[in-house]
């Protein structure tokens, strides 16, 4: 009988929680439009209201600072604009910065032209350069407008976490924004908006177990606002028109106070993934781990082996029965080049692959990967020798 597959891509995304599948079934039963003031209406109204106190709570924010959205990328879209609004007046931002290692949907720029876009290098880490930002910020015209800059809290990749709370000091001095990605950091590290001197944060729901297809945008208050990316019929305060995705919205509610708890276990989880890399050494000393020597999220791994291309030890991995990934899942599938490794230095060529575990994995299943890791790197040893002969 065939062994179980593992699962060690929880940074694509986390298997859908009991809690929050619960919540979407009574999702379904209810028959009223939100927008609808009677009682079917009102109820699901409610469970609208009670989801967004529980992602509120997440974030350390009131439930009136969030929106929801169909996922990240809207919210990133929503956000990345050089139009604002500050009560009723008009607000330009003239000037959108980000890192090099940011996730493609940051690195799209959203509403910005691309002329209007600063990339900012990293360090070999993945670390965000605050020399090179202080440097562009300084050199910034805010006679045009502000500047805004958009930084991911943890990396998609890498896990390497960003000093996002010295870049928003940096931001501050020079009266500019800053855009949090946290997509990634929810529910892996504390979450709060004003500590980390943030104006907005990025959530998606499917990385902490919720539902795929919901996120939300989340302010530092109620009067700086984009300019709506769609309109409608005035939901969510008018920020984001059409009917609300209450499936959506309940389940990802459901998997934000779960994720609240499981803070507790990142600990564990970080001597797991600890001894698991020290274990890869043990058997591989050549391997790469990019971002060992930064602070990580305790739960990624992302390794190279010399000689061995990203997509051809995923399909070993694969083959062995684990979903690891070679990347970033963000593409429809597509196996690229990594602009994180390329950004940091490192050989985007040969590309890299990453676990990512769950609050679910045990020593067992780690076990179980190293084993596999064993048998690829034996083959890819094997092989090197025969080139070498021949």
């Amino acid at each position: 009988m065939a062994a179980e597959r593992l699962y060690l891509d929880y940074n694509a995304t986390a298997p859908l929680l009991d809690e929050a599948r619960a919540a979407m079934l009574d999702a379904m039963e209810l028959p009223g439009n939100p927008s609808s003031v009677h009682a079917e209406g009102r109820r699901a109204r409610t469970m609208i209201a009670k989801a967004r106190e529980a992602v509120a709570r997440l974030c350390d924010v009131p439930p009136a600072q969030m929106i929801f959205t169909s996922g990240a990328t809207e919210a990133a879209n929503h956000v990345l604009t050089p139009d604002f609004r500050m009560g009723r007046a008009a607000l330009r931002i003239s000037r959108l910065c980000v890192s090099a290692v940011e996730h493609p949907a940051i690195l799209s720029g959203g509403r910005f032209a691309p002329a209007e876009i600063t990339v900012l290098p990293v360090d070999e880490e993945g670390r965000l350069d605050l020399a090179a930002l202080e440097a562009a910020l300084s050199g910034h015209d805010k006679a045009s407008g502000q500047a805004m800059l958009a930084l991911q809290l943890a990396n998609n990749e890498t896990g390497v976490i960003q000093p996002v709370r010295a870049a928003a000091d940096i931001v501050r001095a020079h009266q500019g924004l800053l855009v949090v990605d946290a997509v990634q950091g929810a529910g892996r590290l504390p979450l709060s908006l004003g500590n980390l001197g943030a104006d907005f944060l990025i959530l998606s729901a499917h990385k902490i177990g919720g539902p795929k297809g919901c996120g939300a945008l989340v302010s530092a208050g109620e009067t700086l606002m984009p300019v709506a990316l769609m309109r409608g019929g005035g939901q969510e305060k008018g920020h984001r028109g059409g009917t609300e995705n209450l499936i959506g919205i309940a389940g990802f509610g459901a998997a934000a106070e779960v994720a609240r708890d499981s803070l507790v276990t990142v600990e564990a989880l970080q001597a797991l993934r600890d001894r698991m890399e020290s274990d890869m050494r043990a058997l591989a000393p050549d391997v790469i781990i990019h971002g060992a020597r930064a602070e990580r999220l305790a739960n990624t791994s992302f390794f190279s082996l010399p000689g061995l291309k990203a997509e051809t030890a995923q399909i070993a991995f694969d083959m062995e029965g684990m979903a690891v990934s070679a990347g970033a899942a963000c593409s429809s599938g597509k196996i690229g080049l990594s602009h994180v490794l390329n950004a940091m230095g490192a050989d985007a060529d040969l590309g890299a692959i990453r676990v990512s575990l769950g609050n679910v994995h045990t020593q067992s299943d780690t076990q179980r990967f190293l084993d596999a890791f064993k048998t690829i790197n034996a083959r890819r040893i094997a092989r090197r020798a025969t080139q070498a002969a021949a």
